[in-house]
C-alpha cells in the first residue's frame, strides 16, 4: 500500500487537523472534537439547521460542504464507517438555533441506526425537533419498486445546495424537508468503477477488477455493482448512464436539468469533460436542457478510479435554489451561475 500518510489510525484526525489548519477561519470543530465540523460563516437568526454524518473516505462529501448556503455541521466517522449516536446529538445541539434541525444523510444502516437514536436524544434530553431526509439517489443500487433501499451517492450533493439556500431564505423546517425531498425525487445517479480503492487501516484493495474491465453501478464503499463489461470508451460510459437514469427517470423535452459528472478519486478532470461534452450531446438531442453544470469531485471514494454521473431535473422553484450563491472551502457554485 502506498499511501501519503503517517499512522493509518491517524488518518481521519490528522485530515481534520489539516482542514483546520487551512480553512480555520471559514470551519471549526466543536470545543476541539475532531470528529464534529461545524460552520463558522455568519448564519440568518433562528434559520433552521441543516447537518449530515457519515464515513470518512470521500471528501469533499460530506465534510467539504458545511459552509453559507449549505450544511450548518458534519459528523464524521473512520473511514467508511457511521460516526457514533453521541457525536450526532451533540453536532444536533450545536446546530439547533431554535427552530428545529434537519437530518440530510445516505442510506445507510449505520448512519440511519446512530442519527434515529441522535435524534430521539435531543428530543427527549433537549427538546430538539428534528426531522430526516434520506438520499437514495443510486439507480443501480435497487430496482424502481424498491427506491427506499437504494444508496445514496453523489445526488446528495444537490440535496445539500437546495436545503441550505432554502433554509437561508427563512423556510421552516416542514417546508424545508418537502423541498429538500422534492429536489431528490427528481435525481438519479449512475456509477462505473474502474479500480479498487484502498482503507488505510486495512491495507489491501476493497475489491478486484480486471486491467481491461469496467464495474457498472459500483457502490462508494466497494458495494458489488449490476455487472462488469469490458472496458468502454467515454461516450459508451455516458449513454449506458443517462440511459439507464432516464429509464428509471424520464425527462420530457423542454426540461431544464443539472448535471453532475463526478469523480470517485483518480480520474483526470479532462475524461469528465470528455464524458460530460457527450451527456451534453445526447439531452440536448433530446430536447432536454442542460443548465448549471457540475464538472469535477464532489463525492470521491479514496483513491477508485471512476465516475459516477448524476441528472437533477430543475423547476422554477428548485433552479432559483440551485442558482443561489453557496460557500465552503471545497464549494461554491460561483463559477457555475
Amino acid at each position: 500500500m502506498k499511501k501519503i500518510i503517517n499512522r493509518p489510525e491517524n488518518f481521519v484526525d490528522e485530515t481534520m487537523d489539516g482542514i483546520i489548519a487551512a480553512y480555520g477561519d471559514k470551519v471549526k470543530l466543536l470545543n476541539g472534537d475532531r470528529r464534529i465540523l461545524l460552520s463558522n460563516y455568519p448564519a440568518r437568526e433562528g434559520k433552521v439547521g441543516i447537518v449530515t454524518a457519515g464515513g470518512s473516505g470521500h471528501l469533499p462529501v460530506f465534510l467539504g460542504y458545511v459552509g453559507s448556503g449549505l450544511l450548518d455541521g458534519c459528523a464524521i466517522g473512520n473511514v467508511f464507517a457511521s460516526p457514533s449516536a453521541q457525536k450526532m446529538a451533540d453536532m444536533i445541539r450545536a446546530c439547533d438555533r431554535g427552530n428545529g434541525v434537519l437530518c440530510l444523510y445516505g442510506n445507510y444502516g449505520g448512519d440511519k441506526m446512530n442519527f434515529d437514536l441522535a435524534c430521539e436524544t435531543v428530543d427527549l434530553e433537549d427538546d430538539i425537533k428534528t426531522k430526516t431526509v434520506l438520499v437514495c439517489d443510486d439507480v443501480a443500487s435497487a430496482p424502481k419498486d424498491k427506491a427506499d433501499k437504494r444508496r445514496g451517492v453523489a445526488g446528495m450533493v444537490y440535496a445539500f445546495k437546495i436545503a441550505g439556500a432554502a433554509a437561508d431564505l427563512g423556510f421552516n423546517l416542514k417546508e424545508l424537508v418537502a423541498v429538500t425531498q422534492k429536489a431528490l425525487d427528481h435525481t438519479r445517479t449512475m456509477g462505473v468503477a474502474l479500480s479498487p480503492c484502498i482503507v488505510p487501516e486495512v491495507g489491501k484493495p476493497t475489491f478486484s477488477i480486471g486491467e481491461n474491465e469496467i464495474e457498472i453501478g459500483m457502490g462508494i464503499h466497494g458495494e458489488p455493482g449490476i455487472e462488469v463489461r469490458q472496458m468502454m470508451t467515454a461516450d459508451e460510459v455516458a449513454d449506458l448512464t443517462v440511459g439507464k437514469i432516464l429509464e428509471d427517470m424520464p425527462v420530457e423535452a423542454g426540461t431544464r436539468v443539472s448535471v453532475m459528472v463526478n469523480g470517485l478519486g483518480a480520474t483526470p478532470k479532462e475524461e469528465l469533460l470528455i464524458l460530460y461534452r457527450r451527456i451534453h450531446q445526447v439531452l440536448t438531442e433530446k430536447g432536454i436542457v442542460p443548465v448549471l453544470p457540475h464538472i469535477g469531485e464532489y463525492a470521491t471514494s479514496m483513491e477508485m478510479a471512476g465516475l459516477s454521473v448524476t441528472i437533477m431535473a430543475l423547476d422554477e422553484e428548485l433552479e432559483k435554489l440551485l442558482r443561489a450563491p453557496a460557500a465552503s472551502p471545497f464549494y461554491t457554485n460561483a463559477n457555475i451561475i
